[in-house]
């Protein structure tokens, strides 16, 4: 039954497959060290059974949004988070809803009967991270499971929606309806940028989307590459976040924000004013020993998760991205895109 869900999560369910590599595990598989890719499937099929084999690896549940739901979830009060995908019927599936659920995210699957829950490979060679992903089911989500009444009540009862770019490779119709119904109704619709190859590759749906997008989340990396499938001359973070600000939007009600990570370099904030203008604020990250640090992997995935808790809870921005940097210093000094437990309370 429909609960008190306030945040609304859509992208890939995935099972990270993350054991630590070398150069030369990179190289077998045509890897870049700090780098997110589409598994081919003459080149790659391998990499998964590899690195269970050969690297120890461990499995989390990942997908980047179902990270950064666990990590809203860690933060806000029970019950708050809801959770949607598709995956197989099978064993990592049900892994996926275990740990789902004990941190506090309400799944809501479309189960695929004929497809594998979808993979990603995650290869850690110091605290660079290359991630390689196998949809599988992950790909076949339908914007027919979203329209079920169940499901859809518990959209028109959240307010806040956050989708993972990553799903502008699955189901742009899903995303679209989302988008939609945050602008006609008021509500705050986030959308991660994800990785470079979504603004390279995936363009045409992510400019279809964002006219409708509030606050966009990414990195240096991926604002670099969004520049440059755009046409924009320049490299310069801030600049871009300022262009991206002030794009055409839907909800007038509401200026875009743009906020871009830059790994240990502050976060930069610019939401957009009227006349094309923009307020640009940079934020210092919370500082952390080299010796405390233990896997960057999911820290972006962190940063979403605390920053939209504050979103959730209506703090201001300045609040929330300060909560985002809090939940992504906790998360690398675990392994992989997790949480400390017990629990710690965020306090500025």
């Amino acid at each position: 039954m429909p609960g008190n869900y306030e945040l609304f999560c859509l992208e890939n369910p995935l099972l990270d497959i993350q054991g630590v590599g070398d150069q030369a595990l990179l190289d077998k598989y045509g890897l870049k060290a700090n780098d997110a890719i589409l598994a081919d499937p003459e080149k790659h099929m391998g990499l998964y059974e590899d690195l269970l084999q050969n690297y120890n690896a461990v499995l989390i549940a990942g997908g980047a949004a179902q990270n950064t739901a666990r990590g809203a979830a860690y933060i806000l009060e029970p019950k708050s988070v809801v959770y949607v995908g598709c995956i197989g019927k099978d064993k990592y599936g049900e892994t996926l809803e275990k740990i789902s659920a004990d941190a506090g995210v309400k799944t809501e699957y479309l189960y695929d009967e004929k497809t594998p829950t979808g993979r990603c490979g995650v290869v850690i060679t110091g605290h660079n991270r290359s991630m390689c992903t196998d949809l599988a089911a992950a790909n076949n989500y339908k914007i027919d499971h979203l329209k079920e009444e169940r499901i859809w009540k518990q959209v028109e009862n959240a307010k806040v929606y956050y989708v993972g770019g990553f799903h502008l490779t699955v189901c742009v119709p899903a995303v679209k309806a989302l988008a939609e119904e945050a602008a006609a109704k008021d509500k705050q619709f986030i959308l991660n940028l994800s990785a470079p190859f979504i603004s390279q590759f995936f363009k045409d749906p992510l400019d279809e989307v964002l006219p409708y997008v509030d606050i966009v989340i990414g990195n240096e990396t991926e604002a670099a590459a969004f520049a440059e499938a755009h046409g924009w001359e320049t490299k310069d973070v801030k600049e871009i976040a300022k262009k991206l600000a002030n794009t055409p939007k839907q909800n007038s009600k509401r200026p875009r924000t743009v906020v871009f990570t830059q790994g240990t370099d502050p976060t930069i904030a610019v939401t957009a004013k009227e006349g094309g203008d923009a307020d640009v604020k940079e934020f210092s990250v919370h500082a952390i020993k080299e010796e405390q640090i233990n896997d960057t992997n999911g820290a972006g995935d962190a940063f979403a998760g605390g920053f939209v808790a504050g979103i959730v809870q209506g703090k201001p921005l300045d609040k929330a991205i300060d909560m985002g940097q809090w939940l992504a210093k906790l998360s690398i000094q675990e392994l992989g895109p997790s949480y400390p437990q017990p629990k710690q309370t965020y306090s500025s």
